[in-house]
C-alpha cells in the first residue's frame, strides 16, 4: 500500500506523543484534526491506512459534534473500501459503556452489575435497586470523569440536586454495582493489533480519573500512579484478544478490578487509549514504539491482520 497513515483526532495535545513517533520513524503521516474538517462523498479518500482515535471526552473540550462528525467520517471510508484501524464500530463501543458492557458479556466476560437509567427519576429509582454503595457515572464520557461513589440514595439526590452535577452529553447515567477491591488498584491492559503488550497496575487512591496520558500527569508523589506490571499473566488476556478481534478493535485498553474474593470485573474499553511516558521509563517499554511499527506495518501490507502486522 502507498500513501500515509492518517490520524483521526479531536485533541492535538494527545495526538501530538503519536504524531511524533510516526515523524521519528520516518513513516509518511496526516493528521486529520476533526474539529474543523470537511470531505467529499463523492470523492475517493487519499491512499493509506486511516487510524481513528477519537475520544468519548470530546465534549470536556468544547468539541461536542466531533465523535458524530468522526462516525460519518470512518462510515464513508469504509464504505470507499479503505483499510481502517479501530472504525465506526469501534467508534461506537467507545462513546457507550451500556454497548461496551453488552458486548463483554455476549463473550462471557464479568462486569459489575450496572442499571442504565435516563432522568432524574429513573436514575433514583435504578440507585434504590442497589444495597449498600454504588457508583454513578456518564454513559459517554472519558478519562474517569463523571465517575462518583454514594454511600445512599439520599446522597445521590443531593449531588443530582447540587450545582456539581451536569447531564450527560447523551443523557444517560448508569447506576453501577460498586466492586470493594482489598486495596485501591486497578488492572489496565494494553493490547496493539489485537496482541497484548503490557498490563499497568494503576493507583486509586485519589479516584477515578485514571487518564495515563502525559496531558494528564499529576505532580509527583511517594507512591507511582501508574505502574507497569513485570511478567504479568492473566486467564483474561486470551479472552481479551478474542473479544478484541470479534469487534474489530485493534488498539485498546482494557480495565478490569478484582474484589476481595479474587473475582475479577471488566469495567472499561478505551479505544482511543494513551501510554504513560514515566511508567514506561521505569519499565523500559514504549507503546508508542509498538504501536508506529503496527502502523507502519499495516501501512506496507495494506489488509494485514491485526496479529500479523504487529509482528517483526
Amino acid at each position: 500500500m502507498t500513501g500515509a497513515i492518517h490520524v483521526i483526532h479531536e485533541n492535538p495535545e494527545w495526538a501530538a506523543p503519536l504524531l511524533r513517533a510516526l515523524a521519528e520513524r520516518g513513516l509518511p503521516h496526516a493528521d486529520w484534526c476533526v474539529i474543523e474538517h470537511g470531505f467529499d462523498l463523492s470523492a475517493p479518500p487519499p491512499e493509506g491506512v486511516f487510524y481513528s482515535r477519537m475520544s468519548a471526552s470530546a465534549h470536556t473540550r468544547g468539541h461536542r459534534f466531533s465523535p458524530e462528525y468522526a462516525a460519518g467520517l470512518l462510515t464513508w471510508l469504509e464504505a470507499k473500501g479503505a483499510r481502517v484501524v479501530n472504525g465506526s464500530q469501534v467508534l461506537a463501543l467507545e462513546l457507550s459503556k451500556v454497548a461496551q458492557y453488552a458486548a463483554l458479556a455476549r463473550h462471557g466476560i464479568r462486569v459489575p452489575r450496572t442499571v442504565p437509567a435516563l432522568g432524574r427519576r429513573a436514575t433514583l429509582r435504578a440507585a434504590e435497586s442497589f444495597a449498600g454503595p454504588f457508583i454513578a457515572k456518564p454513559n459517554r464520557a472519558g478519562k474517569g470523569l463523571g465517575v462518583r461513589l454514594f454511600q445512599s440514595v439520599d446522597e445521590l439526590r443531593a449531588y443530582l440536586d447540587g450545582p456539581e452535577f451536569a447531564t450527560p452529553v447523551d443523557g444517560v447515567m448508569l447506576l453501577q454495582q460498586y466492586i470493594r477491591a482489598p486495596e485501591p488498584m486497578i488492572t489496565r491492559v494494553e493490547f496493539v493489533g489485537g496482541t497484548f503488550m503490557y498490563a499497568v497496575r494503576v493507583d486509586t487512591s485519589d479516584g477515578f480519573e485514571l487518564c495515563p496520558a502525559d496531558a494528564c500527569t499529576l505532580p509527583d508523589t511517594a507512591r507511582p500512579k501508574f505502574e507497569i506490571i513485570d511478567g504479568f499473566e492473566s486467564p483474561l488476556v486470551p479472552i481479551y484478544e478474542r473479544f478484541l478481534a470479534d469487534n474489530g478493535i485493534e488498539v485498546a485498553g482494557i480495565e478490569f478490578i478484582v474484589d476481595a474474593d479474587g473475582t475479577a470485573y471488566t469495567y472499561d474499553i478505551n479505544t482511543n487509549t494513551n501510554y504513560n511516558p514515566e511508567a514506561e521509563a521505569r519499565a523500559g517499554v514504549s507503546g508508542m514504539d509498538r504501536l508506529t511499527r503496527f502502523l507502519g506495518r499495516v501501512l506496507t501490507e495494506g489488509t494485514a491482520t491485526p496479529r500479523q502486522a504487529v509482528a517483526g
